[in-house]
């Protein structure tokens, strides 16, 4: 079988609907390029229809391929299954809800194509979602932008192309708790943004990444990419210490003056404003301490039930 000049990789859970219009619209897009390519899409234990209907535009189109997955393991996960199964020259990844154009692959691929870069990427310069998911979202980048040194990270998502060289140093990263716009970044090489408007989803559903998993892919990107959890700890003890020494000397001079102290309330609120730096000390050590325990454990990120590709 010849080596694809382009393959693109698409995780995907529970898009029945939009599968035919997934899929014709990258054929579209990727003709434009070469009739060399492969579309990977992988079904990340999808509950619905979206493995049947897979399977059936296959039969029309012999150039896509199927990656089945044991259960849903994440969006992380899916993607890295499928570019360790990706064979193309250049390396796309997009998500399967097509709020991210397809008809931008042949512009990063040409940014790719003649050497001058080893990764483009998309930029998102605004995004048709609801004000509070685009509040929470423009809060984490900000965040991420201020306490990590990866600025190629700042405002982006997966939607991206690498060259065989930029994928190779991406699919040695080996972290289990994954943040692929970070990873990207973190390995360098030459990298060029791409600017888009973020559609709406086609159907005019929500985002199917609850705020639950917005989160936690949030606090994978903190935890793995920047010293802020650490650096709330520190700046909450200091604060800590600042508050009871200026409580300190008040009390000091309060009883100078013969000043009447404030009684049990006060050593209440002390006391409950000491145990919530602790605590919030412990989750932080916490969070580390699990994520170690997890990388140690060295499990598989996925199980393939079955890959449609022959």
């Amino acid at each position: 079988m010849l080596t694809p000049l382009v393959s693109v990789v698409i995780p995907i859970y529970n898009e029945e609907a939009l599968i035919d219009t997934l899929v014709a619209r990258c054929v579209a897009a990727l003709a434009t390029i070469s009739p060399s390519f492969e579309i990977i899409c992988v079904d990340d234990g999808s509950r619905d229809q979206t493995l049947p209907r897979l399977l059936a535009a296959r039969i029309q189109e012999p150039r896509l391929k199927v990656l089945s997955l044991s259960r849903n393991f994440g969006h992380q996960a899916a993607y890295t299954a499928g570019l360790h199964a990706a064979q193309g020259e250049f390396v796309a990844m997009m998500d399967g809800d097509l709020q991210d154009p397809p008809e931008l692959l042949p512009r990063m691929w040409n940014l790719l194509r003649d050497d001058a870069h080893d990764v483009a990427y998309g930029q998102r310069t605004d995004r048709a979602e609801d004000w509070g998911r685009q509040v929470l979202i423009k809060s984490f980048h900000g965040i991420f932008r201020n306490f990590s040194k990866l600025k190629e990270a700042d405002n982006v998502g997966n939607f991206s192309m690498l060259n065989r060289r930029a994928l190779t140093a991406f699919l040695s990263l080996q972290e289990k708790n994954r943040y692929l716009p970070g990873l990207r970044s973190f390995i360098g090489y030459r990298q060029v943004s791409v600017p888009y408007s973020r559609d709406a989803r086609p159907d005019g559903t929500l985002p199917k990444m609850s705020y639950k998993r917005l989160f936690a892919l949030a606090l994978d990107a903190l935890f793995s990419f920047s010293d802020l959890p650490i650096k709330v700890c520190l700046y909450s003890g200091l604060f800590g210490m600042m508050v009871f020494m200026a409580a300190g000397i008040y009390v000091l001079i309060s009883k100078a003056a013969g000043v009447a102290l404030l009684g049990w309330s006060s050593l209440g609120l002390s006391l409950y404003f000491l145990g919530s730096i602790q605590l919030l000390f412990l989750g932080i050590i916490g969070e580390y301490v699990f994520r170690i325990y997890r990388e140690n454990q060295n499990r598989p990120l996925y199980f393939v039930q079955h890959y449609y590709h022959d």
